[in-house]
């Protein structure tokens, strides 16, 4: 939250397409003087405190797919263009409080099942905070972690840190998400899935540090180099 205090340390890495849960409506992304602005802003939400943001810092356009669905609340399925490079990116905070049986991960299978005509297309991504685990997978839910990994296997997608860095899931060494900020209460929980022609194009794969991170969110960053 309160994107518009911390972007100076995300954009020192001077990424091409930033996502943000829990980031504030662009009316209120009010930055300090000399922080570089956005080209493109695309946000959604019903509280203009808290809702999902994809930004551009590059000459990438962000458009969102006309077959959203807006029922799936936070899983945006966006197309993403700058006349030589188009993927499509799917912008994900998994979490639907009013959706008991689906309340997190069961987001993201009911988006692979209402988008699976898009998914099985090249140049697609899926990004975010998916909150979930393998770890949790024993827990009486309907859909599971491992479900959906296995589902987006066999729409020939996979996750990019685990791919590139060759982790197992729910055994994975970087945690994205400390619990209430406390070091001893980590997890991996933000993931970017991608088509197998991207995974490909992989160049570089990493996780924040906690100690550099933690004043800021009790998320970490996770960010991926595709050459493209």
């Amino acid at each position: 939250m309160a994107f518009r205090k911390k972007a100076d340390f995300i954009l020192k890495f001077n990424p091409d397409i930033l996502v943000v849960p829990e980031c504030e409506h662009p009316d209120k992304l009010k930055f300090k003087k000399g922080t570089p602005l956005p080209k493109d802003i695309f946000w959604y939400g019903t509280n203009y405190n808290k809702g999902l943001a994809v930004f551009s810092y590059s000459d990438f356009k962000i458009e969102l797919i006309e077959t959203h669905n807006p029922e799936i609340k936070t899983i945006l399925p966006l197309r993403i263009t700058n006349g030589k490079f188009n993927f499509i990116l799917f912008a994900i905070w998994a979490y639907n409080p009013n959706d008991l049986y689906y309340k997190y991960i069961g987001q993201v299978w009911k988006a692979i099942e209402y988008y699976e005509k898009l998914i099985v297309e090249k140049n697609v991504i899926l990004i975010g905070d998916f909150n979930s685990n393998a770890i949790w997978d024993k827990l009486k839910r309907r859909i599971s972690h491992s479900m959906v990994v296995e589902k987006l296997k066999t729409l020939n997608i996979s996750s990019a840190y685990h791919e590139y860095l060759n982790q197992i899931q729910g055994q994975e060494i970087d945690p994205t998400y400390f619990m209430y900020r406390h070091q001893d209460k980590p997890y991996h929980i933000d993931y970017c899935f991608a088509s197998a022609n991207l995974i490909e194009k992989l160049t570089a794969v990493d996780v924040g540090a906690y100690e550099e991170w933690t004043m800021h969110s009790d998320h970490k960053p996770l960010s991926l180099t595709f050459e493209v």
